[in-house]
């Protein structure tokens, strides 16, 4: 745990460039007031609306919270939700001059609405999903110039494709060539596009989409897949996130490494969990940590996230108290 611990120490200052989708996850909260006479659904007295990064916008704020200085490359549309994000950066003291804005693009929002009694916690009752891909190529080509900018001074990539059509595989091929950095992948829809990477964080649904398999509780299975990633994708790593039955890191040369999931597997809200795996493993490794360290910290982040409602980041004093009162 001391060597956990002294990676953590290493995180105040990390320039770590995050390019990909920045999505607005909007939180829309009402107490249950009667059902409707027009039909069967529920009338809600609405209480607040919250407005939080998602996507890669959240990768971003996991990554200040643990005390690193995120430098975030892409772009958000001349509305509400992306000045929302602008703002909320700002307010962090995040620079987001490698974020671009264009008209012609509307920023990506996730809409939950939850609903509940007064003294009770309320439940999403339905999502309402708003953005479309990038179509673009003049806001491409500006972004993938503040990218070339923005690495220049970075210890790290992150790379977060949400499926809306900015962190391209050719994109990312022409930038790595340059850099050379490690850099890292969580995608969602396109993960065998994203090759030569230091490491991929997929979880075990995306992996199964992306291999054509069902994984489930056989562990020949999972091995297979890991194995099999690791050479098609070309990477140093991959790790794959499995939810109650926590992770399994897989390394070039190196047997698997199983590690079970951190706290209570009674999970209060997945939402953004794989933001802040990807982060926190990401952050560790541009500290100089091993992919195994990288892996049990990001796992010690996943057990804490998944306790919190909604769309939060793991702050690097939650993480040190993880580190502290546990071991894997």
């Amino acid at each position: 745990m001391n060597g956990l611990r002294t990676i953590i120490d290493r995180f105040d200052g990390r320039r770590v460039v995050v390019f990909g989708d920045l999505v607005a996850d909007v939180f829309v909260y009402g107490e249950i007031s009667r059902i409707s006479r027009e039909a069967p659904v529920l009338i809600l007295n609405h209480r607040e609306t919250q407005v939080v990064p998602g996507g890669g916008a959240n990768a971003i704020h996991n990554l200040r919270a643990l005390g690193a200085s995120p430098l975030p490359v892409g772009i958000v549309g001349d509305d509400a939700e992306g000045q929302q994000l602008l703002r909320y950066f700002a307010d962090l003291g995040i620079d987001i001059s490698g974020v671009a804005v264009t008209k012609s693009y509307r920023t990506p929002a996730k809409t939950r609405i939850l609903a509940g009694a007064v003294h009770s916690q309320r439940q999403q009752i339905v999502r309402l999903d708003s953005g479309s891909a990038l179509d673009d190529s003049k806001a491409r080509a500006t972004v993938e110039q503040k990218l070339k900018v923005a690495l220049k001074d970075a210890e790290a990539l992150l790379i977060s494709d949400y499926g809306y059509g900015l962190a391209t595989a050719e994109v990312v091929s022409r930038i790595r060539r340059r850099s050379g950095m490690a850099a890292t992948i969580d995608s969602r829809f396109a993960l065998l596009d994203f090759s030569n990477l230091a490491a991929a964080t997929p979880n075990e649904p995306e992996v199964e989409a992306a291999l054509g398999i069902s994984i489930g509780h056989d562990a020949k299975r999972l091995e297979w897949a890991g194995r099999t990633l690791l050479r098609k994708l070309k990477h140093e790593a991959v790790l794959i996130t499995r939810g109650k039955e926590g992770m399994a890191l897989f390394q070039r040369g190196k047997k698997t490494i199983h590690i079970p999931i951190h706290g209570s597997d009674e999970v209060a809200d997945v939402t953004g969990a794989g933001d802040t795996v990807i982060a926190t493993f990401t952050l560790a490794i541009a500290c100089g940590a091993s992919y195994e360290e990288a892996a049990r910290l990001a796992n010690y982040a996943g057990g804490i996230v998944v306790m919190k409602y909604g769309t939060r980041p793991v702050t690097r004093e939650e993480l040190i108290e993880a580190v502290n009162g546990g071991a894997q």
